[in-house]
Order: structure tokens, then C-alpha cells, then sequence
């Protein structure tokens, strides 16, 4: 292994090196690009947290990424070096090679790819080929994308190809098509009203060769379809500070693990208002989805992230703050009802709730429930080879995965000092990440306050209090907090900027009551120009980390973390 990590920064080394000198040789008209991350652990065991045992001393994630780009033709390449990955990542994860290769050519309104993209097709709920590399998701596609982009507000796509999976590519094929019109450029007197329309419509299919699933009835296997189709058409609508979104999606019947092969067809349905004008913004969404998995491969030995085709996104608020994410919320694409609402105030300086230097105010709320069962549904739940669970489309379920109230306000006191904080009551439904918990209620309580200096020196404070306890509707509603999944939480951050090259930062997540285990993290970063190195030394929780309502499960680790990103 060591051998094999001395071979990549040697060949980075000498990377870095060409390209400093190609930069200066090509010209004018040829730009060439890329950007290195590399994340390093050397892990040291902790049974007290849980760490288990390592096998490797070094683990890393490694990225190098090249693109050269010219008027007409643009080329990417990305190398990957995940052999002895961070922990957490899915068995097939771990690799190394070249992950991304294409070329792209450009003239007038033509756009045409050959290789490795990525793409979506509306909100994504039928197409969004994306990479996350916190989360472990590269499902880009190999094959080919045609784009045209017109004068008179045409935008057409159509593509075709195979998904990664890992270092392999799923044997099925996939192609569609998205068609977007701007009715701007079509009629005049929607622009010359400050008015903005546009439609989408898109299709995705999938080829996928048949496969022997054994039927419930002895001597019978199921007819599973080979040829799957999704369809989506999105409307969206701008006037001044109104923006509203209707988007609507179906696919027809996919048998597969995520389902338990039955054979509905999925469906999915948006609707989104927003307002914003000076000092004000308001949002609405509303979401139902149902049986709405859609994956290149359909038959897994287990729970991954892998091989989606399409992602349905969350209506959960995305926090930053450590305590408000310990009980972070999954889409459950099996069938949901997901509403979200925000007000946001901005308060000018020197008005009333404004004060001398201006306040800002957020009071936030997100809902997600099942959907309605029908008796006939819940007679034949999870059969093989049946229509599954039926739902009528303004019924809603009695299983509440996740509910989040909060308040926010950001108050600056002074030219130096500004003081955020938040309220957070939270109900979180264990289930929807697959565990075996009780519903848990949290009250969350935050404070951050920033002290500048001057315009190097910058102290940054927060300190976080977290109640759980059981939520039980048909009973008593709490349970003594030790006994509510992982108990009550404690955090602590103080942190110190030295603009523009040094930050240094001293953390600890303190578990009350449940363990009483210290999580404490030391980190200094060190930026300049395009470079920055963080070294620090710590322990990590095990819970999960999570972005746009995909998680994946962190165990707890501990030991000295090296990070570098690098751009030329």
C-alpha cells in the first residue's frame, strides 16, 4: 500500500509540473485546468467509541481532475485513487483508475459529448446523474449527449449510454430526451411584462435483460419487464417577486429489490410557490411520491446508494449546525407526502426590529408523512408480483418520518460582535434510515457569536444543547431522556480566522447521559492562493451523513486527518 501512495503523489507531483509549463506554452486560446483533493486518515482504534479494527494504517480518498478547454472542444479526465477508502464507504467503493473521461465539441447552438457526464432532466425525478464524493455517489453515464439551444428559446437533449457503478458498468442501457421551451422568446408581451414562462417535458427508458425471480407459488418465476419507461413534464412561472413551480413525473411498472418486485407503476408530484421582495421572502412546497425507485440494476444483495437513475429531492431543511443534523431524514421513494414553509424578515439598519446594524429572522417548518394504505393495499403488502400497496392521492398515512419547526435569527450588536441563534423541535422517525428505534423528539438550542477585530483577526464561538426523548402518540408522550435512542447532546466550537492563510478551530460533541463520550476534533488550515491544507486530530461519531435526501451510514473513527485542495 505504501508503495501504491508513493506512486500517486509522484505522479501527481509530475502532473502538477506539466501542467505548470503547458499553461504557459499553449496560448491564448487553450485554457488547461484541474483540481486535486485528497483526504488522508491514519486511524488509531477506540473501543470506547466503537471504532472497531483497522487493517490499514493509511486510508485516503484521492481525486485529480484535468480539463482543457478551447473555443470548440473541451476535454475532462479525472483519476480516482480510492483503494484503502475512508471509512463508511460501500465495499465496491474502494478502486483506483481513471473514473471520467470525455470530450465535448461546441459550435453555434450544438453541443455534443462523447464519454463520461452527467446530467438531469427537471427537478431529477426521473434523471439526475450527479457526483457527491461525501456521499459516495458517481453514477454518471457512458455513451453519448447531444444538446441544441436555439435563438427562438428551444433547448433539446437527448443521450444515451451505460451507468458506473463503481469501477464496472451496469449491463442495462439508458437514453431519453429533455425538451425545454422559453415562451419569452416566442411572444413579446410576456417579456415586456416582466414575465417569465418555460415548459419541460423529458422521457427516460431502460433496457435491462430479463431475470429469473422466483414467483410466491411453488414452480412459478415472475415476467419482469424488460424495458422500462419515466416520463416528466415541468412548468414554471416568474412575475416579479412570484415564482411557482408544477412538476409531475410517472414510471411505468419496475419490479425490483427496492420494491419488492411488485408492479405498480411510480409516480411523483410538485407543486412550489416562492415570493421575495426587499426585506421579505416567503416559500411553500408541497411533495407526493409514490414507488418512485429507479436504478440500472434492479435486483441488490443489499442497502446501497448506487446505480439511481433518478433522485427525488428532499423537503427537509438542509442545517448546517452540528446537533441539528444528528437525526438527519432520507427520502423514502417507496411513498411519501412532504410539505416545507419558510419566512424569512430582513430588517434594515436603522428601523424598527432593525436596530443600528440590521436583523434577519427565519422561522422555518417541514413535514413528512406516508401516504395513505387502502385495506385491499394492506392485505397484499410487499407480495411478489402484485400491484403492492394502493394509495389514494389526498389521503395521508399515520407514519410521521420526520417533522422540523425552527427559528432563526442573526442579530450583529456592534461593528465587531453579531450574535446568531436557533430553535429547533424536531421529530424524527428512526425507521425511515432502517433502525429498530422508537420516534424521537429533540429540542435543540444554539448559539453563535463572532467577534472581528479588524479585518484579519476573527473569533468565532457556538455552543449547542440537544434534549431527546421517546415520542409515543398513543401514550405517554416521554420517556426518561437516557432511554431515547442516543440521549441528550452537548457541543462546543471555538474558532480563529487569521485572514487570508490560517483558521484554527477547537471542537467537542459531549454524549449526556447515553455514553458519555467526548468527540473532540483539533483542526488548523493553512490557505494560499488556490491551495489549502487542513491537518487536525479527532474522533468522529457514528451516525450518517447526509445531502439532498440521500444518507449514508459513518462509523465511528479516530486518528489524525491531512487534507489538500489544489487548484491549477
Amino acid at each position: 500500500m505504501r508503495f501504491r501512495v508513493l506512486t500517486l503523489l509522484l505522479i501527481i507531483t509530475l502532473f502538477n509540473g506539466m501542467f505548470a509549463t503547458a499553461q504557459i506554452s499553449i496560448g491564448k486560446d487553450i485554457s488547461l485546468t484541474g483540481t486535486l483533493q485528497s483526504d488522508v486518515l491514519f486511524p488509531k482504534e477506540d473501543h470506547s467509541i466503537g471504532t472497531g479494527y483497522f487493517k490499514d494504517k493509511v486510508l485516503t480518498n484521492t481525486y485529480l481532475q484535468i480539463g482543457m478547454l478551447s473555443k470548440y472542444v473541451m476535454v475532462g479526465a479525472r483519476v480516482e485513487y480510492l483503494d484503502f477508502p475512508l471509512p463508511g464507504f460501500e465495499p465496491g467503493f474502494a478502486g483506483w483508475g481513471v473514473s471520467y473521461l470525455a470530450a465535448t465539441g461546441m459550435y453555434k447552438g450544438f453541443q455534443i459529448t462523447v464519454g463520461d457526464f452527467y446530467e438531469q432532466f427537471g427537478s431529477g425525478f426521473i434523471l439526475r446523474l450527479y457526483e457527491d464524493r461525501n456521499l459516495g455517489i458517481d453514477n454518471s453515464l457512458r455513451g453519448a449527449r447531444i444538446a441544441y439551444r436555439s435563438e427562438k428559446g428551444w433547448r433539446i437533449k437527448v443521450l444515451g449510454g451505460k451507468q458506473r457503478r463503481y469501477w464496472k458498468h451496469n449491463n442495462s442501457y439508458i437514453w431519453g430526451g429533455n425538451v425545454e421551451i422559453d415562451f419569452n422568446e416566442w411572444w413579446s408581451v410576456i417579456k415586456e411584462n416582466d414575465t417569465q414562462l418555460t415548459l419541460e417535458g423529458a422521457y427516460v427508458g431502460k433496457k435491462e435483460n430479463d431475470e429469473i425471480i422466483e414467483a410466491p407459488f411453488p414452480g412459478k418465476r415472475l415476467n419482469i419487464p424488460t424495458l422500462v419507461s419515466a416520463f416528466d413534464v415541468r412548468l414554471q412561472y416568474q412575475k416579479s417577486g412570484f415564482n411557482i413551480i408544477a412538476e409531475y413525473a410517472t414510471k411505468s411498472a419496475d419490479p425490483s429489490s427496492d420494491n419488492y418486485y411488485i408492479y405498480k407503476n411510480g409516480s411523483a408530484t410538485m407543486l412550489s410557490a416562492s415570493y421575495s421582495q426587499k426585506g421579505m421572502s416567503v416559500l411553500l412546497q408541497a411533495k407526493r411520491s409514490d414507488n418512485m425507485n429507479f436504478r440500472s440494476q434492479r435486483t441488490f444483495g443489499e442497502v446501497t446508494t448506487s446505480s439511481f437513475i433518478n433522485n427525488l429531492p428532499v423537503f427537509a431543511f438542509q442545517h448546517t449546525y452540528s446537533l441539528a443534523t444528528v437525526y438527519p431524514y432520507a427520502t423514502q421513494s417507496a411513498g411519501e407526502w412532504a410539505f416545507q414553509g419558510e419566512i424569512a424578515i430582513n430588517r434594515k439598519r436603522n428601523t424598527w426590529g432593525g436596530g443600528k446594524y440590521g436583523t434577519s429572522l427565519k422561522v422555518g417548518y417541514s413535514h413528512i408523512r406516508s401516504i395513505y394504505k387502502t385495506p385491499e393495499g394492506s392485505a397484499i403488502n410487499f407480495l411478489k408480483g402484485t400491484n403492492g400497496d394502493q394509495a389514494a392521492f389526498f389521503n395521508f398515512g399515520d407514519d410521521v418520518f420526520y417533522q422540523d419547526i425552527h427559528i432563526a435569527f442573526e442579530k450583529k450588536f456592534s461593528r465587531s460582535f453579531q450574535l446568531n441563534g436557533m430553535y429547533m423541535n424536531q421529530r424524527y422517525n428512526p425507521r425511515s434510515n432502517n433502525e429498530n428505534e422508537d420516534i424521537i423528539r429533540s429540542n435543540i438550542f444554539i448559539v453563535e457569536g463572532k467577534v472581528r477585530w479588524n479585518k484579519r483577526w476573527t473569533l468565532r464561538g457556538e455552543l449547542q444543547y440537544l434534549i431527546a426523548s421517546k415520542y409515543k402518540p398513543f401514550g405517554p408522550e416521554v420517556e426518561p431522556l437516557e432511554r431515547a435512542n442516543q440521549g441528550n447532546w452537548m457541543f462546543g466550537l471555538i474558532e480563529l480566522s487569521i485572514a487570508p492563510m490560517f483558521m484554527f478551530t477547537f471542537s467537542d460533541m459531549y454524549n449526556v447521559g447515553a455514553t458519555g463520550n467526548h468527540y473532540y476534533n483539533v483542526m488548523g488550515t493553512f490557505t494560499y492562493k488556490q491551495c489549502r491544507v487542513q491537518l487536525g486530530y479527532g474522533k468522529t461519531r457514528k451516525g450518517y451523513s447526509c445531502a439532498g435526501g440521500i444518507c449514508r451510514s459513518v462509523p465511528a473513527s479516530k486518528g489524525f486527518l491531512a487534507s489538500l485542495n489544489y487548484s491549477f
